[in-house]
């Protein structure tokens, strides 16, 4: 049993839904945990991800994971490492669709930008927030977003840190579609169904190839990536964007 995701089969379809929704599904030290077991165990033909509503995924849980903006997460710096959880979505050779529902914010985006397609609520809004806490996005941002939306377009996406809503995602190529919100889990089954209705076999080398084709080293990407962000965890800046967070109040940053 898992106390943070809730995992269910439909057909050939495993639907893993993050389920903190007093939080907007941020997520803690288990949800990660959880995420990482469900994805490397799924054995079904297709895994569809979602988030209970209101909301798809916040992303970091500030006071968890942040530690309230006192401390770096123990051990970022000693390790370097892709982190377990996006280790084991950047190389799940099941193909994933992502049903988001709602904000997709930080690492919540980056679960949506690892599925290999994003159907959106018209609820849904995407950010890459990482800027603000004075940090960098993890290697899936660095990534994925730029595959997905080009390298200018996710530039000025990550280094405002702007909100976009689901018309916009799905302009510039970040969604494959936006439905009405109470038809996105059907829209979203749909796709999956036609998926895993395929020889599984030939969707799993398909995806094996595209990884081939198109992606970084994500072993090194994310050593880079865990190095960086344990610097950027001692900064005056990453200090002042999460207090400023939760004392909701404008920041202001100095640059150090």
């Amino acid at each position: 049993m898992h106390e943070d995701i809730d995992y269910t089969v439909d057909g050939h379809v495993g639907v893993l839904t993050l389920r903190r929704p007093a939080v907007r599904n941020a997520l803690r030290r288990k949800t990660y945990d959880e995420l990482e077991q469900v994805v490397r165990n799924c054995k079904e033909r297709v895994l569809l991800i979602t988030g209970e509503d209101p909301a798809f995924c916040s992303g970091d849980d500030v006071r968890e994971i942040m530690g309230g903006g006192d401390r770096p997460p123990p051990g970022l710096g000693t390790n370097p490492r892709l982190t377990p959880a996006a280790d084991a979505l950047l190389h799940c050779d099941v193909p994933i669709v992502a049903a988001v529902n709602g904000a997709a914010m930080g690492w919540g985006m980056e679960l949506a930008l690892m599925a290999d397609v994003r159907v959106a609520s018209e609820r849904a809004t995407f950010g890459e927030l990482f800027i603000k806490r004075g940090l960098c996005t993890d290697a899936p941002g660095i990534a994925l977003l730029a595959q997905s939306v080009g390298r200018q377009r996710a530039a000025e996406l990550l280094l405002t840190g702007r909100v976009i809503d689901a018309q916009e995602a799905l302009s510039i190529g970040l969604v494959l579609d936006v439905v009405p919100h109470g038809e996105l889990l059907q829209a979203a089954g749909e796709l999956a169904g036609a998926i895993a209705a395929n020889p599984p076999l030939a969707a799993q080398a398909i995806k094996r190839g595209l990884r081939e084709a198109l992606d970084p080293d994500w072993k090194e990407l994310g050593s880079w990536v865990s190095s960086t962000l344990a610097q950027l965890f001692l900064t005056e800046d990453h200090r002042e964007g999460v207090k400023s967070f939760l004392e909701k109040r404008e920041p202001q940053y100095v640059g150090r």
